[in-house]
């Protein structure tokens, strides 16, 4: 249901971005976001975005990365600018919402050299 590209490998301070398009789900009704899981660690919340257009964002990301929705294309984006290598880890997109399915993207790895 969702089908997620755009992860690479880039060295520290390049830039990526992520796209994850929905697939079979009425996309208005849903949250759209990242997670993203490193080696040995849990998965955690990068950045969501509501139906509205409202946007959250992990603090160490801040200034740094930006989501956005389109909903012509049922489409989310994660724009990520100066990366370091601590962003090194496996991207995940999410789905949620009220009364609706999670669904999870596969996940598109994320390789950031120093």
């Amino acid at each position: 249901q969702l089908q997620a590209s755009g992860g690479g490998s880039v060295q520290a301070g390049g830039s990526l971005t992520l796209s994850c398009t929905a697939y079979g789900i009425l996309f208005s009704r849903y949250v759209m976001g990242w997670y993203r899981q490193a080696p040995g660690e849990q998965r955690e919340s990068v950045a969501f975005v509501s139906s509205r257009g409202t946007t959250n964002y992990k603090d160490s990301v801040k200034g740094r990365f930006t989501i956005s929705r389109d909903s012509a294309e049922n489409t989310v984006s994660l724009q990520m600018n100066s990366l370091k290598p601590e962003d090194t880890a496996v991207y995940y997109c999410k789905a949620w919402g009220a009364g609706v399915p999670v669904y999870w993207g596969q996940g598109t790895l994320v390789t950031v050299s120093s």
